[in-house]
């Protein structure tokens, strides 16, 4: 522990001049065919008559004549000999579960030969009674994000690979070369869903309140501070005059044009404003409305500059304090550490909030030892320099406070107002000072200089503690420990004072960095040592510094804060480590190694899904990619590399095996929740890309692997354990404040003296907020609770009220709509009816009605699969939509998206991971009029809601590829035909992609569009977002 001066006067702190420092698998032509759309005259060998195609399809599945009754069954495939049960909507999930429990099914009751129907059992489904052209578009119009300009474009001819050989389909267990992989391929789900966790309290007296006696609670003190505090709305007059006043400063337009408006003859007389102009307005807030702490300026003397140099700050003190008496945290704010488990004998820790993490019980320790009852407040800093402008090169650098006192979820958000902008750091150049290594050592002891004076106070209070009360009225004696930095690798080591190609964390060898080896962590001895004599000879100061591995930084910020070792306070960073850093290279080694030509082409093949991007002009040629685009490159670049061929026929297995090895660690990093046993998958994960990685050093692509991130990435897991999981400390949350406290602030001023006025500006930012939930307390208004969606959502109308059945079998591509339709309504009668009997009695079904009521869209929302508390829900989409056009006469290509189906109901077979699961493709969904179900079920069955045409992929093998880990699947057929079937949406789980099997090259006739219908064989994509990863995987 090292203790040092606090910054005592508020004279400029000096500098002194000596404190340096992919061919597709199509439809065989001899395939026994059902009547083709495309044909326009059909001629039946049963009665000698002719149909159009659909009018064919329709009179073969109605017929009762008995010349044509063999021809149907002969063409559809309906055998007395069988006796097995479906999948779909059967009560058994996949199609090897073959069995027959059904006893003998009472005959069918509803009206055969439809002479009891009439159009009244049909209301609302007469033809032509659809919805107008542009209602129906504007229920189409969320569609897959896709690039600009997405027509088809020119593509270079295709160039094989030197040493190029025919492509073999591979089987489902991969390859036989190489090693097998060392990621096991485990089920997240079993991890995810073993809650609740067994919670072991800290014990002791941490935690606990000062006194038994509640003072007032936070906003009966902010009552009390206003003038007027029976006036619910003051210090404005009315609740007009406030409104207009909130609107004004938090959405409205800038002072000229509200004092404009304020200026409009009788404008303000009519609605009795309290202010005449926008600075009238500015008054009242400053002088009236209490907020959180003003801002300081403190001016810093760099000598070798010869300039000195503003930081606007906050008292960090006075911070904590309104974090902690916020009176919405109170429910939420943690004032002990505990430790999660997810097995009854408390084997398998589990860690979640920053509360369950390693590092908090261990300092609760370290206090208790001195300080009986203390509360520790982890401060968690976050800084990164931004840019204001486009073009004239303004910056800011913003430095934030949090803590972890308050759970990440409503950390994570802005609109909570949980991270505070702590001050300003100056983002000079000092361009000045002309050598080099001067300037650097010069911008780093500024740095440490601008953070040591803001952070000063908690040299003492880490200590000594300080009584803090909570929004409920409550004291604890509070102890603020500096816990956790949040930054990019530069800003890592600026603040740990080491050079660039450094571990911030340990002090392996830079030559070492790829080995994938990690070392303990730096250990503070000899930095200590090295401290002691920072006021002594700058020249031993400056080799004990060397000695030590850091940088001669004069006075650190973080070298007399207790209970501090800055090395293990750095967290890991998702963003610029990994999307930004590990992918970014990942994606250009493979650009290189497949070329750009063939990997663009997969990605305008890909295949529509709900929250993937289609990239149509590639990958390869996007320039200053961002993290976001990173991420959707993320959801499909296992596509891109499977099948594909490395030059020289070597195996591409190890290639394969790299890239599935970092997605999943990229993937696993992210979890929500982790346990000893997904933080193994993490770190088994990130040992298959380093066992393989040298495929690229083989090819010629790399030479080494000396990154400092893929180095860092090894210490996840042991970080993870100290602080919790990653969305504790993500710079993303960062890069989102800098659009509230810095580019709209600095937007709000003149462009002169910007930082003054962006500072004034958030005050009263923050004012409103504060006066606006103050008031919502007033009048007794409490937050609104979003309640859980439900897992389907259909829109109240349907798309079409009436599409005729043979438009679905020819547009919507359900060719076996009237069969599947029977064959539903026995099964739904009955639902352990044997296969045998089924399709005896469903080809006995007369369908009477000739039109359905059709939705376009579906849409599912699932849960986290932690099951936390405010868990994420994760929205989906699955779309089914026959071409049509817009409103400007341009195509819009048909869309049927393929989706992921729960088989298990109705069954108490236990599976785990994907089995039971089926993938299936709708083609339609629709629901059944209360009358046509009053007619065709049985009474003491539940009526059918909406239900989905699916065509049917064969089910998930019992493991996936053995190199790149996904489960292949191929279009099912019956006697030749495609095999479809009607089941309950509810059913569906969510959508899923699919990755076509392109083989070596691309099959250039595929489009995005059509993929889907040309390919037929594919692998299931689980990349998409966490939900499917943790359920395909």
């Amino acid at each position: 522990m090292y203790r040092g001066s606090v910054f005592g006067s508020d004279t400029p702190l000096r500098l002194q001049k000596n404190h340096t420092y992919i061919q597709s698998n199509t439809l065989s032509q001899n395939m026994p065919q059902r009547p083709s759309a495309t044909d326009k005259s059909i001629h039946c060998p049963g009665c000698s008559a002719y149909f159009s195609n659909t009018g064919f399809s329709l009179h073969l599945t109605q017929t009762q004549n008995p010349k044509c009754i063999p021809y149907r069954n002969e063409l559809y495939g309906y055998h007395q000999d069988l006796d097995e049960e479906m999948p779909g909507i059967s009560s058994s999930p996949t199609p090897d579960d073959h069995r027959d429990p059904s006893p003998d099914m009472p005959m069918f009751a509803g009206d055969f030969f439809g002479e009891d129907y009439d159009e009244r059992d049909f209301p609302g489904w007469e033809d032509g009674d659809e919805l107008d052209e542009h209602a129906q578009r504007e229920l189409d119009r969320h569609a897959n994000p896709i690039d600009d300009d997405a027509g088809p474009e020119w593509e270079p001819p295709v160039i094989p690979h030197p040493g190029h050989v025919p492509h073999e389909p591979d089987n489902a267990n991969g390859p036989v070369d190489g090693p097998e992989p060392s990621t096991p391929r485990q089920n997240h789900q079993t991890h995810a869903r073993r809650q609740p966790a067994q919670r072991v309290p800290y014990g002791r007296k941490a935690g606990i309140p000062v006194t038994e006696t509640i003072t007032q609670n936070e906003n009966e003190r902010y009552k009390d501070t206003l003038a007027d505090g029976d006036n619910i709305w003051a210090p404005f007059n009315s609740k007009l005059d406030w409104e207009l006043a909130r609107w004004a400063k938090l959405r409205g337009p800038g002072a000229n044009a509200l004092t404009e408006l304020l200026k409009i003859e009788g404008f303000r007389e009519r609605l009795d404003l309290s202010y005449k102009t926008a600075n009238e307005l500015n008054k009242i807030i400053d002088s009236n409305l209490p907020g959180r702490p003003h801002f300081q300026r403190k001016q810093i003397v760099v000598d070798a500059a010869g300039e000195a140099f503003d930081v606007y700050y906050r008292d960090i003190t006075e911070c904590l304090k309104s974090l902690w008496s916020n009176p919405e945290f109170v429910p939420y704010l943690v004032f002990a550490p505990e430790r999660h488990y997810v097995d009854e004998d408390m084997t398998i820790r589990q860690f979640d909030e920053m509360h369950t993490g390693r590092w908090w019980w261990a300092i609760q320790n370290e206090l208790e030892r001195e300080h009986e009852g203390t509360t520790i407040i982890p401060i968690i800093i976050s800084t990164d320099k931004t840019q204001l402008t486009l073009f004239r090169g303004k910056t800011a650098y913003p430095i934030y406070l949090t803590i972890g006192n308050i759970p990440k979820d409503i950390r994570m958000k802005p609109s909570k107002h949980a991270q505070i902008l702590l001050g300003y750091l100056p983002t000079t150049k000092l361009s000045s000072i002309t050598n080099l290594e001067s300037r650097r050592r010069a911008l780093g002891n500024l740095f440490h200089a601008a953070m040591g004076h803001i952070l000063a106070p908690l040299k003492t209070l880490g200590i000594t503690g300080i009584e803090m009360t909570s929004g409920d009225g409550v004291t604890r004696r509070c102890h603020p420990i500096f816990a956790a930095f949040v930054g990019d690798y530069p800003e890592q080591l600026l603040v740990t004072c080491l050079k660039k190609g450094e571990c911030p964390t340990c002090p392996i060898p830079p030559d070492e960095l790829g080995t994938g080896e990690v070392h303990p962590v730096r250990s503070l001895d000899a930095i200590i040592e090295a401290f002691s004599i920072m006021e002594g000879d700058p020249v031993e100061f400056t080799k004990a510094c060397v000695d030590a591995g850091i940088k001669p930084i004069y006075r650190p910020f973080w070298h007399d804060l207790p209970y501090v070792n800055i090395f293990q306070s750095i967290t890991p960073d998702i963003l610029h480590q990994l999307y930004q850093g590990l992918i970014k290279h990942l994606v250009s080694w493979l650009k290189r190694t497949f070329g750009a030509a063939e990997i663009d082409a997969r990605c305008r093949r890909m295949p529509p899904c709900h929250g993937t991007r289609l990239f149509t002009k590639g990958i390869t040629t996007l320039s200053r990619v961002s993290g976001q685009e990173h991420r959707d490159m993320c959801r499909i670049l296992i596509g891109l590399v499977i099948d594909l061929r490395l030059p020289n026929s070597q195996s591409p297995a190890r290639l394969v095996r790299a890239v599935r090895g970092m997605l999943d660690f990229l993937y696993l990093a992210q979890l929500k929740v982790h346990t000893m046993d997904s933080l193994d998958d993490m770190e088994l994960a990130l040992e298959q890309f380093h066992e393989n990685k040298n495929i690229f050093v083989d090819i010629g692509i790399r030479e080494n692997f000396t990154i400092p991130k893929l180095h860092n990435a090894g210490h996840y897991r042991w970080l993870i354990e100290l602080f919790g999981t990653t969305d504790n400390y993500s710079t993303q949350t960062t890069e989102r404040l800098h659009i509230d406290y810095a580019k709209d602030a600095y937007e709000a001023t003149n462009h002169k003296e910007e930082l003054i006025q962006m500072c004034l500006w958030l005050e009263r930012k923050e004012k409103m907020f504060r006066h606006d939930a103050y008031i919502k307390w007033r009048l007794g208004l409490r937050e609104r609770v979003e309640s859980t969606p439900t897992h389907i959502t259909m829109t109240r109308n349907p798309t079409f009220r009436s599409v005729r059945l043979d438009v679905l079998a020819d547009d919507y591509g359900a060719i076996d709509i009237v069969n599947a339709l029977s064959t539903f309504i026995v099964k739904w009668n009955c639902p352990g009816v044997s296969r045998r009997r089924l399709q005896h009695e469903a080809a006995n079904v007369l369908i009477r009605f000739h039109s359905l009521p059709v939705y376009h869209t579906v849409r599912f929302a699932n849960r986290d699969l932690s099951d936390k508390l405010n868990n994420d829900i994760y929205r989906d989409m699955a779309h089914a939509k026959p071409a049509t056009t817009d409103r400007h006469g341009r195509a819009v290509p048909a869309r049927f998206d393929t989706v992921l189906v729960d088989c298990r109901r109705d069954t108490d077979t236990q599976f785990s991971g994907v089995q039971g699961f089926r993938v299936g493709r709708v083609r339609t969904v629709f629901t059944l009029s209360e009358r046509i179900c009053d007619q065709v079920l049985d009474d003491d069955v539940p009526l059918p809601g909406y239900l989905a045409y699916i065509d049917w992929f064969t089910p998930f093998q019992r493991s996936p590829h053995r190199d790149h880990g996904m489960y292949r699947v191929t279009r099912e057929y019956e006697n030749g035909v495609q095999y479809s079937s009607i089941i309950p949406v509810e059913q569906i789980v969510r959508s899923v992609m699919l990755f076509p099997q392109f083989g070596p090259v691309v099959d250039r006739e595929w489009t995005s569009d059509n993929v889907l219908d040309l390919c037929d064989s594919f692998y299931v994509n689980p990349f998409v977002d966490e939900h499917s990863y943790r359920i395909i995987f």
